[in-house]
């Protein structure tokens, strides 16, 4: 019995007829990467491949690396086996992995949502026989609300803070949901702060995208600077003596885990914004049918009872162990940005 096309293994997904690994977790010779994300690209590889928007993110995150940038639906071939990147829409630069030998085609979605946020390339469906999937929502009760919808939210919270007399403190990961929030935030109700962390890596996304103006908040900044104003800030930054400093203000978060009440219960959050940069239950379920694929390989999320659930709609379903997901992205990121 051959070997699959992509194998698991424990340095991360190998594809041993070209020797390249798809964000591998432990340090390798060539490492094809989807996007930024601590969790997916990780220090230590001899070289890196890329798409050509995600190079200056994983220079800025991980240094001086070997790298080179690829575009969209560019095939390049490794010892026969072709591969090219297509649009993930998870973040800025966030690709899908297509990867084809003697006919069969795989595609490693890295993280990916199917909601168009204005500023990543939409993701792209790309036909395949087998597709590895995150399911990191992958529940039925977690269904999103349009984005504009909840924007005009955020931004009427701000207002009512502002009112009040209230900084306005939001937390988002400071690579993709910073962004995302950013840049519709409306800048006619108030000056816009940022953390180091979101300040260091919007700048480098700046020649990317039309964001807002922001102010990188210093020691020099006084709580009277920040009153009625909105700070974006990481999520590590919450509790800190950075943010104790701003009183009074309103915390909120804007995550597809304020789905769930307890969740913004136990991060001690004033307000829950659901705004997600992963599909929904939805949108997972219309990806993997749009693939045409018959073989779909579940890893991050909760990946048991969605390949469950696959494989009572007929397909050939399974899960695999990982070191990918959100909980690492926010311990390991928030520190390397800042």
């Amino acid at each position: 019995m051959k070997n699959p096309l992509l194998q698991f293994t424990d340095k991360g997904i190998y594809c041993s007829v070209a020797k390249v690994y798809l964000d591998p977790w432990k340090p390798v010779d060539k490492a094809i990467i989807t996007h930024g994300h601590a969790d997916h690209s990780r220090y230590g590889h001899k070289s890196y491949i890329t798409h050509h928007r995600n190079v200056p993110i994983i220079r800025h995150r991980l240094g001086e690396i070997n790298v080179s940038g690829v575009a969209w639906g560019q095939t390049f071939t490794i010892n026969n086996v072709k591969f090219s990147l297509h649009p993930a829409g998870h973040i800025i630069g966030s690709s899908q992995i297509r990867v084809e030998h003697k006919g069969e085609v795989w595609v490693f979605t890295g993280d990916y949502k199917t909601e168009n946020d204005g500023i990543s390339t939409p993701y792209e469906v790309v036909k395949c026989d087998s597709f590895i999937t995150e399911c990191t929502f992958g529940l039925p009760a977690f269904k999103w609300t349009p984005q504009e919808e909840v924007m005009d939210s955020i931004n009427n919270w701000w207002l009512e803070n502002q009112a009040e007399g209230k900084t306005s403190i939001l937390f988002g990961y400071s690579l993709g949901k910073a962004q995302r929030l950013l840049k519709y935030l409306n800048p006619d109700i108030g000056k816009i702060y940022t953390h180091g962390a979101i300040e260091n890596m919007t700048e480098v996304l700046r020649p990317l995208v039309d964001f807002p103006a922001t102010t990188l908040i210093t020691k020099e900044t006084k709580k009277q600077d920040l009153l009625g104003n909105m700070v974006l800030a990481p999520p590590s930054a919450h509790g800190s003596t950075w943010i104790k400093k701003m009183v009074p203000y309103v915390t909120g978060s804007a995550s597809g885990w304020m789905t769930f009440r307890g969740a913004r219960r136990r991060r001690a959050i004033d307000k829950g914004f659901v705004l997600s940069d992963h599909c929904d239950w939805t949108g997972l379920l219309e990806s993997i049918k749009a693939t045409g694929a018959e073989k779909v390989i579940c890893t991050h999320g909760y990946s048991d009872i969605f390949s469950r659930y696959l494989r009572e709609q007929g397909y050939d379903a399974r899960t695999e162990e990982t070191q990918y997901g959100e909980e690492e992205t926010t311990e390991i990121e928030e520190k390397i940005i800042a």
